[in-house]
């Protein structure tokens, strides 16, 4: 699974939604947010729910505020740093249907990388 704390949960669903083109799989109110890809689970956090509904927030144990302040944790210059690997059979047309999305506002071209074996990405 790949946790994801986002600052904006339902343009996060719609990006998903479009990144991935299948629906969310399951959700937990706007709290939380699965897409099951045959086994590969990306999973949204918004990390604004709990601070907005402690009402419903129990927590048992020790804190983590590294872990468990998730507002912080959204609100984080490094936040939105994910990498998130999908093979596809043909990586140019993959490229051009996300930028025909619109939902990309910072795009790079397709760049090789040789490290241990060579490695085409976006």
């Amino acid at each position: 699974m790949i946790y994801l704390v986002v600052k904006d949960f339902q343009r996060s669903l719609d990006f998903y939604e479009k990144v991935l083109d299948m629906k969310v799989s399951e959700t937990n109110g706007e709290r939380f947010a699965v897409f099951n890809n045959d086994g590969l689970n990306i999973c949204l956090l918004n990390g604004y729910y709990d601070a907005k509904h402690p009402e419903q927030v129990k927590i048992k144990g020790e804190s983590f505020p590294i872990y468990d302040d998730t507002v912080s944790i959204a609100n984080s210059e490094n936040s939105r740093k994910a990498f998130i690997n999908m093979v596809v059979p043909d990586l140019q047309k993959e490229y051009d249907r996300i930028i025909s999305l619109g939902i990309s506002e910072k795009k790079t071209p397709i760049r090789f990388l040789n490290v241990f074996a060579p490695y085409w990405y976006r």
